[in-house]
Parts: structure tokens; sequence; C-alpha cells
């Protein structure tokens, strides 16, 4: 399995990862930030016909991706209906050095184009944007804040802890893409997903979701017992950012998406796909066995 390093997949695995979870599978766990995660999918998912060789079908067993890498891995990948990182108040956040400031035909720092962060962003932007954005320029996202208060750029797209930290960089707040998102759908907001091999079969992947809410439900009944694990992760984050971070992204969709989960994720993808941002999903492509 692949995921981030970030408290709320620390979080919500560190039972599962560590052997409590009874009868749950063992994990091999590789860290990885999600850009990289979205383009192991990609690949395992556009080398899985015939004359692959073996490593390009199978990849990870499992994996953390964007919602928004769905539509090119669906074939190859399953959905599990937990796990993943769903919710309310929590989207990406538009900065910028100056308040105020009109983006049309600016230079934006994304940190990866394949991103729910990013497919947020250009539906926030086709909509209060109708000249557009300049140019986009990806950069891991540890660089997108200093990238703005530096001038490198005219504005930046943030995930995850940002949203309790650009004030220490002097940033201002331009949009939040969750608020947007929320206001035109009523939905929650699709932000991470988990997947998994379709080729392990009906069973295992049922066994893996299973395990994957249990991990979560342990998490919440003992707190304290993820805490060495998602400190020694957090790349020196302050411990109060990193319950803020899991207080926000660990939530009742994490344990099951639900009706409303699914409605967001085919909202999202449905929206984009008309927008010409991602490939339709088939019919039944969210399905879970």
């Amino acid at each position: 399995m692949a995921y981030s390093p970030c408290p709320n997949d620390t979080f919500v695995f560190d039972a599962w990862a560590h052997g409590r979870v009874p009868g749950a599978p063992e994990l091999d766990v590789t860290f990885a930030d999600i850009d990289i995660t979205n383009g192991i999918a990609e690949a395992a998912a556009s080398g899985a016909g015939e004359g692959a060789d073996d490593s390009a079908r199978a990849g990870f067993d499992v994996l953390k991706v964007s919602y928004a890498v769905l539509p090119y891995v669906l074939d190859e990948y399953a959905l599990l209906p937990c796990g993943g990182a769903l919710g309310r108040g929590c989207g990406p956040l538009v900065l910028t050095r100056e308040a105020g400031v009109d983006l049309t035909g600016g230079t934006v720092a994304v940190p990866s184009e394949k991103s729910t962060a990013y497919l947020l962003f250009r539906l926030w932007a086709a909509d209060v944007l109708p000249g557009g954005v300049g140019e986009i320029v990806v950069l891991p996202f540890d660089q997108i804040m200093p990238a703005v208060r530096d001038g490198k750029v005219d504005g930046g797209l943030v995930i995850h802890e940002a949203r309790f930290t650009y004030q220490n960089y002097g940033l201002h707040k331009l949009a939040d893409m969750g608020e947007h998102w929320e206001a035109t759908t009523g939905l929650p907001i699709p932000l991470g997903a988990i997947i998994a091999r379709r080729g392990l079969g009906e069973g295992a992947l049922r066994g893996l979701a299973d395990a994957a809410r249990a991990s979560v439900r342990m998490a919440w009944d003992d707190p304290e017992a993820s805490r060495g694990y998602v400190l020694e992760h957090a790349q020196e984050m302050d411990p109060a950012v990193a319950d803020q971070h899991i207080g926000l992204y660990v939530n009742e969709f994490t344990a099951d998406l639900g009706e409303a989960g699914y409605a967001a994720v085919r909202g999202l993808l449905t929206r984009a796909a008309a927008e010409g941002l991602v490939p339709a999903l088939r019919p039944g492509a969210l399905e879970f066995p």
C-alpha cells in the first residue's frame, strides 16, 4: 500500500499498518506524496492491457490518490467506500501576496495538475475568472507559499496544513475552493480516495474495505495510540497543527462514503467531464463489489 505521510493518512492507517486490526491483511507501506501515487495508479492502469508486464499490471495493491485521477484508473482499480478524505470546510485555498488580487492572466502555482485541488481550482476559475489565468506552474506543495511570498508567482493553490499556516508567510486568502464548491453544489468536498486493484477479486476487496474501516474506528477509539506514528512522519509539523489536520480531514466520510459522499464524487467528476477537464466515467465505474 502507498499513502502520504500526512497526519490524516498516518492516523487512519496506524492500526492496520501495525497489525492491530484483527484478521486484516498485512500491509507493506510505502510513503509517497499524492502526486506520486496518482502517477503510479495511472502507469499501472495504462499498462494493464494485453502485453503489459506483471509489474505494470500490478502496481500497488492499494493506493491513496486524488479523486481527480479516478476517470483514468477505474478500469484497473476499484474505489473503496472508506479510508479517504472528503468533508466540509476543508477545501484548497488560493493565496496571494496582497489582498484582493485579480488573477486574470496571472501565474498560479499548483501542487499537481492531476489533483482534486487543481480540478476544484479549474471549476472555480471557470466561474469567477472569465478571462482565465495565465501560466500554471507545478511546484511541490511545501514550495508554493514561499514562491507566493517572494513574488515568484501571482498566486498559489495550497492544501492540507497550509490552511492553518499561511498567515505565517504574510499571505492573504483570495478564495476557498471548498466554499465555492459547497455553495454551488451543496455537496461535501471530495479530496483523496483509497483505491485497490480489481484483480485481487471481490472477496479481497471487501476485506480491504473492512480493514480500512476498522482501522479508522480504532484510531477514533484510541487517538493516542497513533500519536508517535503521526508525528514521526509529519515533516516537523507542529503537533497542534497535526491535530487540526486530523480533525478536519478524518470524519464520517472516512468511515463510509455513504450516499452524500458518492454524490459528491459523481458530482465533481461529472461536472469536470462536462468542462472537458477529465474523461467521462463509464457506467458503474464507482460501484464497489
